[in-house]
């Protein structure tokens, strides 16, 4: 729609998010994996055809230039399950009979199947875990999902994603782009995990902390351990686009008092600090997406 509306003030860049396809709780299910056959020609009630259905929509979202991928799940688990039990997983989901524990193993599951495909088609795999949303029973009732009452939670990286670095952490030409919501998870496991494993960035302070202390928390607890180049910069992915300019403009006010403090500490060469700011601001963001 942006395309043929002959809009040229800006460039607006998609991210396959398929939340409503993968997550066995999500309402509606069986019948948003329905409509997803019908998008895509195939039987997606069968798992192996459910998964081609995903490749097929991930290169019709490459057509319109996206580069990445995008997956909101509760939690960071992710799983490297037996096919069988996948199988046996997706059958129980489209009867909507997933405990809580299957449903939360098989959206695990399919970050991974996710990651691979990003293997196979280069598109980056973004992942934003950790918010309990729709809080309140009665908003959620009376307006809907996703109209706020969404409250961070606390996040277990280290063992969440071993299964799913296990399986393609290594890989030298795939991007996992890690977001958090929870703090304390920063110099605990994040850090360490994006300094160790090649696909692994840490994306920027979002959501709750996307704000000039939580900036700042976030550059002093993961720079030590991960440094500014296993991380992505500064990006936006906010529909509200008239915050944008704002926001950017209070990151790199940010990155710049920091680096600032780095220089009048000795930590960091003054002709350095230039190179780095552009790059937290510009080239690494750049890298990350592939754009």
């Amino acid at each position: 729609m942006i395309r043929d509306s002959g809009w040229t003030g800006g460039k607006v860049v998609t991210s396959y998010r398929p939340d409503p396809v993968v997550d066995p709780d999500f309402e509606g299910f069986a019948d948003n994996i329905e409509k997803f056959g019908e998008l895509t020609g195939v039987d997606t009630t069968k798992y192996d055809n459910y998964l081609e259905a995903h490749r097929i929509r991930r290169a019709f979202f490459k057509r319109f230039g996206a580069t990445a991928t995008d997956h909101g799940h509760p939690t960071a688990r992710t799983e490297d399950l037996p096919k069988a039990e996948v199988e046996a997983l997706f059958t129980k989901a489209l009867k909507g009979e997933c405990t809580a524990d299957e449903a939360e193993a098989f959206r695990g599951h399919m970050l991974t199947e996710m990651a691979r495909m990003s293997v196979e088609d280069g598109l980056v795999l973004q992942i934003h875990p950790g918010s309990t949303r729709n809080h309140s029973d009665e908003i959620m009732a009376r307006h809907g999902r996703d109209k706020g009452f969404d409250i961070p939670a606390q996040t277990n990286y280290g063992k969440a994603l071993r299964p799913l670095l296990n399986a393609v952490g290594m890989e030298p030409d795939l991007t996992i782009i890690v977001f958090t919501l929870d703090e304390t998870a920063y110099s605990r496991e994040l850090a360490p995990l994006a300094g160790v494993y090649p696909a692994l960035r840490l994306g920027p302070a979002w959501w709750f902390h996307d704000s000039p202390e939580g900036m700042r928390r976030y550059r002093e607890m993961v720079t030590e351990t991960a440094g500014f180049y296993n991380t992505v910069g500064f990006n936006d992915d906010t529909r509200a686009f008239c915050s944008i300019p704002a926001r950017h403009d209070v990151a790199r006010r940010v990155d710049c008092a920091f680096l600032a403090t780095l220089v009048a500490t000795g930590r960091l060469d003054e002709d350095e600090a230039p190179e780095v700011a552009r790059d937290l601001t510009y080239n690494l963001v750049k890298r990350a997406y592939r754009l």
